[in-house]
């Protein structure tokens, strides 16, 4: 059964959280303002996935979002409505971009594979959010674009996200032009993984899931951690860092049993550790 993670003052749980097989969907939960990145939103899905993070029986994390629209970015009328502050608003536009920042850090860092389940428009921000999880699905009536340049806001924070996702050239595209692209060209230039009709994408999506939460979660966790940071480095570094997190690996108890069992021609037992 779906639980609140965080309220609002006066409305619905900003972010469900559904536990199942070791998967966990933390779906968010503002359809009616088609799920801009408020203040609110924001901390209840940083709190949730700082739980998430240390739930050990859950495997894999998979974000969704009710209602039409995946994410619409940030929440530009609690922004405007911080003008009138004596700095015309810059601590407060510091702290929201900070936190934003620190959200889509905490997914990258998040010991757990990550799937964005996206069944709308995921634009700015929100466009953001699917570049910074590590897998995403999306149904072929779904849009993607970043554009802050059409409004005079550059979207220079989901431009990093960008950057390290897609081929510059495409990232570039997107964030000059500010046009919205369909789901299979967002599939054809990286920023997903596949595309799928409607009624196919839970199934899809839960698919991929169980896969991965098949896997040991140690080899998962130490891969993905692993495969971030590698990417920051220079290529002889990146080799330097992936040997040493090759060996750590190998002398885990599941690398041992799990060579172990395709030597003997068996499945393996995990005990992620």
């Amino acid at each position: 059964m779906s639980q609140p993670a965080e309220k609002d003052t006066a409305a619905e749980p900003l972010v469900l959280r559904n536990d199942r097989n070791g998967i966990a969907t933390l779906t968010l939960n503002r359809p009616a303002q088609r799920n801009c990145l408020s203040e609110g939103l924001m901390s209840a899905l940083s709190d949730e996935l700082a739980r998430v993070a240390a739930d050990a029986s859950v495997r894999v994390v998979v974000l969704a979002a009710n209602g039409p629209a995946f994410s619409s970015g940030h929440d530009l009328k609690e922004l405007t409505a911080h003008r009138s502050d004596a700095d015309r608003g810059r601590a407060y536009f510091q702290k929201i971009m900070r936190q934003c920042s620190a959200l889509m850090q905490s997914i990258v860092r998040l010991p757990k594979p990550v799937i964005a389940r996206v069944q709308g428009i995921a634009t700015a921000a929100g466009c953001q959010l699917v570049a910074s999880c590590d897998l995403a699905i999306a149904t072929d009536s779904a849009k993607f674009a970043t554009p802050g340049v059409n409004i005079g806001l550059f979207c220079s924070t989901p431009m990093v996200a960008l950057s390290r996702n897609l081929p510059r050239k495409h990232a570039m595209e997107m964030l000059l032009t500010g046009e919205m692209i369909d789901a299979a060209r967002a599939a054809e230039i990286g920023l997903i993984n596949r595309v799928v009709y409607s009624a196919e994408l839970d199934a899809t999506v839960r698919e991929l899931a169980e896969k991965i939460a098949a896997k040991s979660t140690l080899t998962v966790s130490i891969g993905k951690e692993a495969f971030y940071e590698q990417l920051e480095k220079p290529l002889s570094d990146a080799y330097d860092h992936a040997s040493e997190v090759m060996v750590k690996n190998m002398l885990a108890r599941d690398a041992e049993e799990g060579i172990g069992a395709f030597i003997e021609k068996r499945d393996p037992k995990w005990e992620d550790r």
